[in-house]
Order: structure tokens, then C-alpha cells, then sequence
């Protein structure tokens, strides 16, 4: 005999069936669903949409053809499925907890005449579940090749790595990408890197590019370690080094492993009896020109040595003024400061130009003087005379009278006019 349930479906779906084929011409109802991708252990929705619907019957299939929903009622026995909606245009049902096992494709029926179905594929997404970094060894020498491997483990779809140094992309990696059981993909990405001093402590970078993880990475720092580097600075004098000064070295040292001991040496000779060293600095008191010459700092660890220079030259010790002198008067004596004039001394060429352009001057205005007191002279050793209009052919007459009578305008006498040019 039919179970209870059983002849319930049948009469619903009978029931659906009378009232399909009352349906009109252009009244055709319409059946739709969409693809759904979900994260492995997420929660995936699955809609079937009905338009125009008459009360059919919606049911939902799984892969197998097995219903998981028909209309409000769950036959299958799979509590993940949940119902989220139902009513005459819609059957929505959600699956937690989805695993790999759950991908597939996954029907909606509709029972008109004839029926209708949809289908909607879930797609399972498997991030990796095991990221890991691969090295020779953790401590490399400056300039050697390190090979580096990064490995994603059980991923689906196959991921995609990229390796960083710090900020840097590194480009060149070999990728191996090998197929697995349940559609899952192993991804290997090799890279090698010849690391220097600056790599030292520097984190490099294995990151995953997945549609279901997001800024998944692993990190791998490398020791490096690398030879000393030697620098030789001076800290006084911060000018000249002079005769009777004193002369201060400092030895900068980087290295790894750091160095144990610095070394002074003068090269091509000993080192002066009045020189101190004391670890990293170097004294020399008292300098003289025998102590020129080139002083090297040494220093050493096991990975090599290096060195650094500083070229002593000893100058002259600087000039020293004259001593002050002190002039003496009948009524004073005067004692110059014996802080030199320096700004007498910063003016020394434009006094000099000064005292030139004085003198000239002084030239030219005696020579005006001497030239006006000779043509004064000269002026006046030669004043002359002369007569008037009236004593004209005066100069012919044999004698006074005789001028007299001679003059213009018949007058009896002329006066004398004189002048005088000074």
C-alpha cells in the first residue's frame, strides 16, 4: 500500500497539471536560477524563480536527480538543507556547510505542460591549506645563491604564487602546478636569489593569489653575513692639521659577524712611539712632520678583512703677527693695542689705492699753483703805455710844440693816458 506522503505528491501533481493546461497563449510561465560559488565550509544559496506562476509545483534536485525540496516538503534526509523561502514565485533553499562533494549541478523543475527545468551548477572553491617556505640553510655569505621554494598545498582552483623581497616583486620564478584527487591542484614555486649585505634580516615574500583567500603569505628571513666595511674619519682638528696640534682618528667598522679587534698600522713604516690607539681611535699629540704618512685601520671576521685609509699632512704652524710697537713724543707717549686691525688688514688694497689717488691730486694742484704764480709774474714785468685818440701823430713832430700843434681837433694840449696791465 502507498504511503501517506507518496499520494500526496501524486495528487499534487495532478492538481498541478489541470491547472497548467488552463493556461492561455502568452501567459507562459518562466523558470530561472543563476550558478552559485562558495568557499568549501561557507553556506550556498540555490533559487528557483518562477514568473507568471500558476501554482505549479516547484521542486528542487540534487546531482543524483534526488529531490530535496518539492514545493514547502523535504523528502531527502540531509539536514544541511535548509528552507529559506517558499511561495508561488519562488523556492529558495540553502546548503551549510559546503564540502567538495557538494559541486555538481543541481535542477529546478517546474511541473507545467509540458515541464520546464533549470539547472544551477555550485562550485566549490578550496583555498590552500598549507603555505611553505623551503631553504638550503638559514645563513648564506654575501654573493652566494640562495634556492628558495614555496609550495601551496591542496588548493582548487590551482593557485597562483608571487614572491616579494620586502616590497619588491622578484620576477623569474619556475611554477610546477601537479593535479590531485577530488579536483585539488599542488602548486611549487621555485626562485633563486644571489643575496647581498642590504638582504640581511629582509623578508622574502611567498604570496598566494586565490579566488577564496585573500593576502595569504608566508615570510622567510635570511642571515647574511658579509665582510667588514672600514671607514676613517677624522674627528679633530676640523680644519688643517699643523705643526704643535693634535690629530684625533676614528675607525668605523660594519661587518657580520662584527670584527673582535681593529688594527692600526702606518703604512710603509712604524707607527710613531708618541702614537695612542685605544680600540677604534688613533692620538697623535704633538704632530710634526714626521709624522706624515698614510695610517690604515684593519679589521677582519671570518667571512674576510678590510681596510680604510687617512693621508696625514702636517702644515706649517700658522704666522704669528709682529709684535706691537710704541711710539714716544716730548709730551706723549702713544702704545698701540696689540689686537691687530683686522679690518685694516681686510681693507690693506683699497688703502693702497686711496693714498695713490691723494698723492696725484696733491701733484696736480701744486703744479696749478706754481703755472699761476709765473704767468702773475710774467704779467707783470710788461705793462704798457699808451696815448689817447687826441695824441695821435704826436710821434712825428721834431718837438713837443710841434706834437701839439699837429694833434686832431686843433686842441693845445693832450693828456697823457696810461695803463697799466697786471
Amino acid at each position: 500500500m502507498a504511503s501517506q506522503p507518496g499520494a500526496a505528491l501524486r495528487l499534487l501533481l495532478l492538481i498541478s497539471g489541470l491547472r497548467a493546461g488552463l493556461l492561455q497563449q502568452g501567459e507562459r510561465q518562466n523558470l530561472e536560477t543563476e550558478n552559485v560559488t562558495v568557499v568549501e565550509g561557507e553556506v550556498a544559496t540555490i533559487s528557483c524563480r518562477v514568473k507568471n506562476n500558476d501554482d505549479s509545483v516547484i521542486q528542487l534536485l540534487n546531482p543524483n536527480r534526488q529531490t530535496i525540496y518539492f514545493r514547502d516538503f523535504r523528502p531527502l534526509k540531509d539536514s544541511r538543507f535548509q528552507l529559506v523561502n517558499f511561495s508561488s514565485s519562488e523556492l529558495r533553499v540553502s546548503l551549510t556547510n559546503v564540502s567538495i562533494h557538494d559541486e555538481g549541478r543541481y535542477f529546478c523543475q517546474l511541473y507545467t505542460d509540458p515541464p520546464q527545468e533549470a539547472y544551477t551548477t555550485i562550485t566549490v572553491l578550496i583555498p590552500p591549506n598549507n603555505l611553505v617556505i623551503d631553504v638550503q640553510k638559514d645563513t648564506y655569505v654575501e654573493g652566494e645563491e640562495v634556492e628558495m621554494n614555496c609550495t601551496a598545498m591542496a588548493s582548487k582552483p590551482a593557485a597562483v604564487i608571487r614572491w616579494y623581497k620586502g616590497n619588491q616583486e622578484l620576477e623569474g620564478g619556475k611554477t610546477e602546478v601537479e593535479a590531485m584527487d577530488n579536483k585539488m591542484f599542488r602548486v611549487r614555486s621555485q626562485i633563486s636569489v644571489t643575496v647581498l649585505r642590504e638582504d640581511d634580516e629582509v623578508p622574502f615574500v611567498c604570496l598566494v593569489d586565490h579566488p577564496a583567500v585573500k593576502d595569504l603569505e608566508t615570510r622567510q628571513y635570511i642571515d647574511v653575513q658579509y665582510k667588514p666595511a672600514v671607514m676613517v674619519s677624522v674627528i679633530y682638528p676640523p680644519g688643517l692639521t699643523r705643526e704643535g696640534e693634535s690629530l684625533e682618528l676614528f675607525c668605523k667598522v660594519a661587518g657580520k659577524p662584527r670584527p673582535s679587534k681593529v688594527t692600526w698600522v702606518k703604512v710603509d713604516d712604524d707607527l710613531p712611539d708618541h702614537v695612542i690607539v685605544e680600540n677604534d681611535k688613533l692620538y697623535i699629540h704633538s704632530l710634526n712632520k714626521t709624522d706624515n704618512g698614510t695610517y690604515r685601520c684593519e679589521a677582519s671576521n671570518n667571512v674576510g678583512s678590510s681596510s680604510g685609509d687617512y693621508t696625514l699632512y702636517v702644515y706649517d704652524p700658522p704666522t704669528t703677527p709682529p709684535p706691537p710697537t710704541t711710539t714716544t713724543t716730548t709730551t706723549t707717549t702713544t702704545t698701540p693695542s696689540t689686537t691687530p686691525d683686522t679690518r685694516a688688514a681686510e681693507e690693506g688694497p683699497l688703502g693702497v689705492d686711496h693714498a695713490v689717488i691723494g698723492g696725484v691730486v696733491a701733484v696736480v694742484v701744486f703744479a696749478m699753483l706754481c703755472l699761476l704764480i709765473i704767468l702773475g709774474r710774467y704779467f707783470a714785468r710788461h705793462k704798457g703805455t699808451y696815448f689817447t685818440h687826441e695824441a695821435k701823430g704826436a710821434d712825428d713832430a721834431a718837438d713837443a710844440d710841434t706834437a701839439i700843434i699837429n694833434a686832431e681837433g686843433g686842441q693845445n694840449s693832450c693828456e697823457e693816458k696810461k695803463e697799466y696791465f697786471i
